[in-house]
């Protein structure tokens, strides 16, 4: 068993407190780290289909295999523990769970109550995710299949029911969606995600969709629930910067807040799509998706909102100088940063994160937990330990950035390390780790990081 050298944190003296039951967690998703993805009865997913695809992942990599957590949690739990963790944020795989997006495996189902009961053993916060894009093959069927489908959000109202009678006595929080950004417009504008799609009218009709399942999931979840079951989604919302102050580039970072923002924050939250979003992509779509009813169906109330973030966008108005086009537009392209990058290619800008928080605060007006926070780099074992002062740096720096938004009146109340392990990190595969614990994917050895020993030491004092 793998276990955290004690007396050997890279962090020193005192600092700034978090207040009293503060949320200390580390977050993970299914088809990133559980593999076995033939065993006990998993049907295939989008993923499973994509990653077999040449050429959609880099080295050809794919989660067949991933961390091997379906066999090996037991130890990774206990890391956890070892670690301090409180909250532990997991995904269900949609297909473990129902292979057909219908029945119920029951060997699927049965997998994730041990891994429910074995967090509570060791006094950790089941966060459960239902959604973190492994949609069941047999549901993306066709030009019109996926979350191009008025059916899939009903399927995914049939699975939360499922979830939340067998785990909900035992889960206290449930997110509906991970990022619905990536699942709209990567997977059906860029093509870069599952499914793989490339057309930028799709990812309109995926994001409302998206958006419905997420209404409705809550809905029928309130119904099975204890009451104080905590329900949120989880929003990567973009920091959006104009590139400069010329009106076109400032008019396309307001553009970009309304496609990648605002079309869910105001169905979510508000009085539904606005007519600045209908105005502004009416070259693209005409929204004939959105029947009576869809947005009332949207606008449940929530308990929580989870924010995942890595950098900000900056971003001007296409045309002109290079740049990389922004997913579901040809009005706003990506343009870089200065200043330091991860391996990613990221920006490195903590002050971004206190500005977010304090925006969800204003607009949202719920608690907040930061869901995902995290450096991605390509760390190497020497000599039985592996350092990253890098991510020790960018985690300081960024819960330097949670405390401040807490001093302005955000109210977050956790935050959570993406990942715990290192994995399989999507469409780059597994040459850029986010995890505090090394794995060796040649023979599944965990080796906790520097990054690990100062966290515990956070955690700890609940203190930078």
């Amino acid at each position: 068993m793998t276990t955290i050298p004690r007396g050997s944190s890279a962090a020193t003296g005192s600092g700034e407190p978090f207040p009293d039951g503060f949320l200390w967690g580390v977050a993970a998703s299914s088809y990133q780290i559980e593999g076995a993805v033939a065993e006990d009865g998993r049907g295939p997913s989008i993923w499973d289909t994509f990653s077999h695809t040449p050429g959609a992942v880099a080295g050809g990599d794919t989660g067949d295999v991933a961390c091997d957590h379906y066999h090996r949690w037991p130890e990774d739990l206990d890391l956890m523990a070892e670690l301090g963790v409180m909250s532990y944020r997991f995904s269900v795989a949609w297909p473990r769970v129902m292979p057909d997006g219908r029945g119920v495996n029951q060997a699927g189902l049965d997998f994730y109550r041990r891994l429910v009961d074995g967090l509570l053993d060791r006094g950790i916060r089941p966060l459960m995710t239902l959604y973190h894009w492994d949609l069941p093959q047999s549901l993306d069927v066709g030009d019109a299949g996926g979350w191009l489908s008025r059916e899939v959000p009903d399927r995914f109202v049939d699975f939360a029911l499922v979830l939340g009678k067998e785990l909900g006595d035992r889960v206290p929080a449930i997110t509906t969606l991970n990022e619905p950004w990536c699942s709209a417009y990567l997977g059906y504008a860029s093509g870069e995600h599952a499914p793989g799609r490339t057309e930028s009218s799709l990812a309109y009709r995926a994001a409302h969709h998206l958006n419905l399942a997420h209404g409705r999931a809550v809905s029928a979840l309130r119904g099975v629930l204890p009451q104080g079951a905590d329900l949120s989604v989880s929003l990567n919302l973009h920091q959006v910067q104009a590139a400069s102050d010329r009106p076109e580039d400032r008019a396309a970072a307001e553009h970009v807040d309304l496609i990648a923002n605002r079309v869910f924050l105001d169905p979510m939250f508000g009085d539904g799509y606005s007519a600045e979003l209908r105005a502004g992509t009416a070259g693209l779509t005409d929204w004939s998706f959105v029947h009576a009813g869809d947005e009332a169906e949207i606008a449940v109330a929530l308990d929580s909102v989870g924010v995942n973030f890595y950098n900000p966008s900056r971003v001007r108005a296409a045309g002109g100088e290079p740049g990389r086009p922004f997913p579901g537009t040809d009005r706003a392209c990506f343009v870089d940063i200065p200043g330091p990058h991860t391996v990613m290619g990221w920006p490195i800008v903590p002050s971004a994160l206190t500005d977010l928080l304090l925006r969800v605060q204003r607009d949202v007006g719920l608690p907040i937990e930061v869901t995902e926070n995290g450096l991605g780099a390509r760390d190497v074992v020497e000599s039985g330990a592996v350092h990253d002062p890098d991510r020790i740096d960018y985690l300081r720096r960024h819960l330097a950035a949670v405390l401040e938004a807490r001093r302005r009146g955000a109210e977050v109340r956790g935050y959570h390390v993406w990942t715990l392990l290192d994995n399989f990190e999507w469409a780059w595969g597994y040459d850029k780790r986010f995890g505090l614990v090394h794995v060796d994917f040649a023979d599944q050895r965990r080796t906790p990081k520097d990054s690990a020993l100062w966290y515990a030491d956070v955690i700890r004092r609940n203190a930078l």
